[in-house]
């Protein structure tokens, strides 16, 4: 299990996100499911994670950018292409698979 709280910025909007890896099934080398919870206080988050609750790890990761699950339901509901939530999405869901080791990320903008 992996979990991870981003912080979207402005906006003040959180999003948490905790991701399982589903064992029971038989995770070949071409698939491997997580099991996605996201909670967050910002509407458009709410709408994707009704939606968003199973990806299968390898295809997101692994595939040409954009064109997994995660972006597809992204895309649908936020009107906000630069939202740091996406990507914190994918980096949880792939430590959750053992992509990845489980390190902070951030993003600092100054002016």
């Amino acid at each position: 299990m992996a979990t991870g709280i981003i912080h979207c910025g402005a906006c003040g909007f959180t999003i948490n996100v905790k991701a399982v890896s589903d064992d029971s099934q038989s995770s070949s080398r071409r698939s491997k499911m997580i099991k996605l919870e996201i909670t967050s206080d910002c509407p458009n988050y709410q709408k994707i994670a009704k939606e968003l609750t199973e990806v299968d790890a390898y295809k997101e990761i692994l595939h040409k950018l954009h064109t997994g699950k995660v972006y597809e339901v992204f895309a649908k509901y936020s009107p906000h292409p630069s939202c740091p939530g996406v990507s914190g999405i994918l980096k949880t869901v792939e430590v959750a698979a053992g992509m990845a080791l489980p390190q902070n990320a951030s993003i600092s903008v100054t002016k």
